[in-house]
């Protein structure tokens, strides 16, 4: 039994919901995932028992970054957020796109392997990551099991609810819902938080802050352009960050309506032309959702370790402070002016992994011009002027899907950037994941309603 097989096992002894009897309709599957949602919002503001207790112990303090593509919410049940379930999906897919275990996904028994595994890896990395995160509070040992027992209980809630929505219970999946909601979550924080910022005085969020400066004429420049008042820790929602979003936002929604059309015939019409549309953004917003979870787990790591073997290992814990410090999104434009060397070393990080990813994916995802050749043969398509040769399609798509591989991924990874740079709300790589999980959400919903509207379609679809 090799190790797949091995984490797989742990994988069958997970709880796993039952698939619907009869899919449900469109409205009781909205409602299901509205339910989810419900549960995950609940979770991400209920302090695990009995942290209320301690005040004084904030616990870890996770960059921004790492509570957007995680969904994480620190001190309560969804301090894991959909952590594991991700870094495990991502470990074992990018394992087999290298071919270093074998799995054909065309196989339901290696299938099925592969969601076991999935969900016996996501269960081990929540045990491991649960336990760092109750070891950090530095409390008895009873509190501390109660505390990680109840981290890894929400770990397991998120990733059953996952499931449920994956088998048919809901829309979409709940790993891309959990993201917009914390997205959705910390832009709503950002704009109407009614809490007032220590050692300033002054309101975190911006619409109340706007309220109240305006109202007692104490409009402060710094903090409406730049997120900048002296005294605070951190850079505070401004205007311009909000700005930003609204543009970037709209920007986005564009570039996901760009498609290059390639010309092609059919063999039953060999006269008629027509065209298979690419996504301008080929690889959508995949490198920046992997760049922030290698970011994230980076920090992770560099957390436990300062805290357990900073006096054990210092070279190790110095290493990693270090590189952590440079993969931190900047905060602001002031930052870019007084520290720009650090700005400038995250810049040329964020976009060379991005497009090292965004090859990566092309290649694991079956997204290349080989596999994209093959399924055009096999759909009885072909280009005008070009035998019906894979190696002959392969070549002429290489010259489309290549270059549109490093221009998609260079544009998400300077939208994010920019995002990052101006201060926007919910982070760059937040406001990235967010646009492209609406529009999937938008497209499946419409999607569903015609299958509703239309019944005869599912004869022709073989639903």
């Amino acid at each position: 039994m090799g190790p797949l097989h091995a984490i797989a096992k742990i994988g069958d002894y997970f709880p796993s919901p039952p698939r619907p009897a009869r899919k449900p309709d469109l409205k009781r599957r909205l409602l299901y995932t509205f339910l989810a949602l419900v549960v995950y919002y609940l979770m991400a503001s209920t302090l695990a028992f009995p942290l209320a207790a301690y005040p004084t112990i904030p616990g870890i303090q996770l960059p921004a970054i790492i509570n957007v593509i995680f969904a994480s919410s620190r001190g309560t049940i969804a301090q894991l957020g959909i952590g594991p379930m991700v870094t495990a999906g991502l470990i074992i897919q990018i394992l087999a796109g290298a071919k270093l275990i074998e799995l054909d996904l065309s196989k339901p028994e290696d299938r099925k392997l592969f969601t076991q595994a999935e969900k016996g890896l996501g269960l081990l990395i929540a045990i491991v990551e649960g336990l760092g995160f109750a070891l950090y509070y530095r409390l008895n040992s009873f509190v501390t099991a109660a505390i990680f027992l109840q981290f890894l209980m929400g770990a397991v809630i998120l990733m059953i609810l996952d499931e449920a929505i994956q088998k048919g219970w809901g829309i979409g999946s709940g790993v891309s819902l959990f993201i917009l909601a914390g997205v959705t979550r910390t832009i709503i924080w950002d704009l109407f938080a009614p809490v007032r910022v220590a050692d300033v005085g002054q309101y975190y969020g911006f619409i109340p802050y706007l309220v109240e400066s305006l109202s007692n004429g104490l409009l402060d420049t710094g903090r409406l352009f730049f997120g900048f008042v002296p005294g605070a820790r951190t850079v505070l929602p401004s205007l311009t960050g909000l700005i930003v979003v609204i543009m970037l936002i709209v920007i986005l929604v564009y570039l996901q309506q760009m498609k290059v059309n390639i010309p092609v015939t059919t063999q039953r019409l060999p006269g008629i032309k027509t065209k298979v549309p690419l996504q301008f953004l080929y690889v959508t917003n995949i490198p920046i959702l992997l760049v922030g979870i290698v970011f994230s787990d980076l920090i992770l790591f560099n957390n436990v370790t300062s805290a357990y073997l900073s006096n054990r290992v210092p070279w190790l814990a110095q290493g990693l402070a270090t590189a952590v410090y440079y993969m931190a999104p900047p905060r602001g434009l002031l930052e870019l002016a007084y520290n720009p060397l650090r700005v400038s070393i995250y810049s040329v990080l964020l976009v060379v992994l991005a497009v090292a990813f965004g090859f990566m994916w092309v290649e694991i995802a079956g997204l290349n011009p080989s596999a994209q050749a093959e399924n055009l043969i096999k759909s009885g398509f072909q280009m005008p002027g070009v035998r019906r040769n894979p190696r002959l399609l392969e070549g002429i798509l290489a010259k489309y899907i290549y270059p549109l591989t490093i221009l998609s991924s260079l544009i998400v990874a300077l939208i994010a950037l920019v995002a990052d740079v101006f201060g926007a709300y919910g982070t760059g790589m937040g406001i990235l994941l967010a646009v492209g999980i609406v529009q999937q959400f938008y497209t499946q919903i419409a999607y569903e309603r015609a299958l509703e509207a239309y019944p005869l379609l599912k004869k022709i679809i073989g639903e």
